[in-house]
């Protein structure tokens, strides 16, 4: 009876990934990236509120750690001085389910009002939600429905998130020629580190 019950959610994550558009629009993500980042020396200021926030500070220290600097920013601890830590060349990358959490939305006035050419990538599973009409490049998830018998609690939005995240990482990697011994420079410690320099 349990195993049947996980077998069903395990499939229904699965073909929630399975679903995320394919549309070429993580290239316009990694190239907006590149501009910022490799070339204009900025970096990727990650930013969620709740689990999408814990999402955003996994794909923050993944990118970090492969090469491409980014930092997260916490949506409501920006309009108390942490706002601060962004910088014209910088790229923003937004992420919210709806689409119009409250807090990246004033995220997005108070960062335009100190610079207003600043670029955005959104990261949602609603294509018509506040984010999707302020990005620059908007990566749609397909927008699934939550495993959670609620249809409430972010699960099945988390998984595809994390996701599109992990394939902008590698994109990420590959665009700039992420090496091992890079990779080793980044982890002094830990197995990965231990792994990376053998």
């Amino acid at each position: 009876m349990i195993k049947d019950k996980v077998d069903r959610l395990i499939q229904k994550e699965i073909e929630a990934i399975r679903q995320i558009p394919v549309d070429g629009v993580i290239e316009q993500a990694t190239d907006l990236i590149y501009k910022q980042v490799h070339q204009k020396k900025g970096k990727v200021v990650v930013s969620g509120m709740g689990k999408a926030g814990q999402i955003g500070l996994n794909i923050a220290t993944t990118l970090s750690s492969t090469g491409t600097p980014a930092i997260f920013l916490h949506p409501a601890e920006s309009q108390h001085g942490d706002l601060g830590i962004v910088q014209e060349n910088d790229v923003l990358l937004l992420i919210s389910n709806s689409g119009k959490t409250r807090e990246i939305v004033e995220l997005e006035f108070l960062v335009k009002r100190m610079y207003p050419d600043i670029k955005i990538i959104g990261l949602t599973g609603n294509g018509s939600g506040d984010l999707s009409k302020f990005s620059d490049v908007l990566l749609y998830t397909g927008g699934p429905e939550e495993v959670c018998p609620l249809g409430l609690t972010p699960t099945t939005s988390t998984t595809v998130m994390t996701v599109v995240g992990d394939i902008l990482v590698v994109l990420m990697m590959e665009r700039i020629g992420f090496t091992k011994e890079e990779y080793a420079r980044r982890h002094h410690s830990g197995y990965l580190g231990q792994k990376a320099r053998q």
